[in-house]
């Protein structure tokens, strides 16, 4: 079983990203971030899909926008340490609002922080 299927599908996933826009709407470090602050639907659309994708759902987000790229399409923007732990603790209350079964959290706890980690750009 995916990690995907463990947590019901692509459901779970869109309701992670609206948690964690919804925090990300309130956090003026990460939302300065954005080229569009006023519209975050677009952002959490591609992160629900982009996630889905790597926990094992369909390719969704590959099919639209192309291979990930992550740290591509990250670096534009200037990510230290302070918005690194912004981020995390985003995804880490959305996370918690979600009750995620703590295997399944185990899983998503790490692979968030080494991905937060490595998005970094900036000192």
């Amino acid at each position: 079983m995916t990690v995907f299927e463990a947590v019901g599908g692509q459901r779970f996933f869109d309701e992670l990203g609206a948690s964690f826009y919804r925090r990300v709407a309130d956090d003026q470090v990460l939302l300065r971030l954005y080229p569009d602050p006023a519209d975050l639907a677009p952002a959490a659309r591609r992160l629900a899909l982009f996630l889905g994708q790597y926990w094992g759902g369909p390719q969704t987000y590959s099919e639209e926008r192309g291979h990930p790229r992550l740290r591509m399409r990250h670096f534009p923007f200037e990510i230290g340490p302070t918005e690194r732990d912004h981020w995390m603790t985003a995804m880490t209350g959305a996370l918690d609002e979600l009750q995620v079964h703590p295997i399944v959290r185990d899983k998503f706890d790490a692979y968030f922080t080494s991905t937060a980690e490595a998005m970094r750009n900036r000192d």
